[in-house]
């Protein structure tokens, strides 16, 4: 039977990466996304193309309310979800003493409160106590949770480090229920998000430091989550794993 992932977040970079695997690993897929749909369509288009089965479904992961319309829509066109792949996010330039309520709830609610609610749904469709089949969810963390970040990016730290900790607590409550939980910690990868720190150029400076002395893909990103959504990882439970170059 043919397993059915929902990727948030899924229109370009990290997501898209793992949304064009998992069509060719046979999943159905469920492309989110919040504002860009011709760059969710295009993904669909992708794999539909390559003999694939996609469909996209716009929701703001943010919004409590959207989130439950969004795993609607995929159990009416799909069906309930297998996979969970928490990847929608966002990065945040702001100093401390700068920052209002405002800024830090923004931030929070995309990269935070996104995983609470997508979790939950997930969790009542997966759970083998309440008729689900078990399933895994795997969160998109960063490395900042760990580094601290740059200067201007504390909040998306925290925010990170809260992803770690909500990996390793949901990962004890539903582990008896036939759900895996685990977390990717990304490094430096190429993709449009780096623009707010001074884009490409400056990413592959930083990158240079590294033990490999290069950035990463969103190619290789997308491998270790699908492997840790794969039998292969039946055993791995409640860990986070960089995919970092050894930063």
């Amino acid at each position: 039977m043919t397993k059915i992932v929902l990727i948030t977040g899924a229109g370009r970079g990290i997501g898209a990466a793992i949304a064009a695997m998992a069509a060719g690993q046979g999943y159905a897929v469920a492309v989110n996304y919040r504002r860009d749909a011709a760059a969710a369509e295009a993904v669909v288009d992708r794999i539909r193309a390559a003999g694939g089965r996609a469909i996209a479904v716009q929701a703001d992961v943010g919004q409590e309310q959207e989130v439950e319309r969004l795993f609607l829509d995929v159990d009416r066109q799909l069906g309930p979800v297998d996979v969970l792949v928490n990847n929608a996010g966002m990065l945040g330039h702001c100093l401390v003493r700068d920052m209002d309520a405002g800024e830090l709830e923004r931030l929070f609610r995309a990269n935070v409160f996104s995983m609470f609610f997508c979790a939950r749904q997930a969790v009542q469709r997966m759970s083998t106590q309440t008729g689900g089949k078990g399933g895994a969810i795997i969160n998109l963390s960063s490395v900042a949770a760990r580094l601290g970040g740059l200067a201007g990016g504390c909040h998306y730290a925290a925010s990170k480090g809260a992803i770690d900790a909500f990996t390793l607590a949901l990962a004890k409550e539903v582990g008896t229920q036939g759900i895996r939980v685990n977390a990717v910690r990304p490094g430096l990868i190429q993709t449009q998000i780096h623009d707010i720190h001074g884009g490409l150029d400056a990413m592959e400076t930083l990158a240079r430091t590294t033990p490999l002395q290069r950035s990463g893909t969103p190619d290789e990103v997308a491998e270790a989550v699908l492997w840790l959504a794969s039998p292969a990882a039946s055993y791995i439970h409640g860990t986070v794993v960089d995919v970092a170059g050894g930063r």
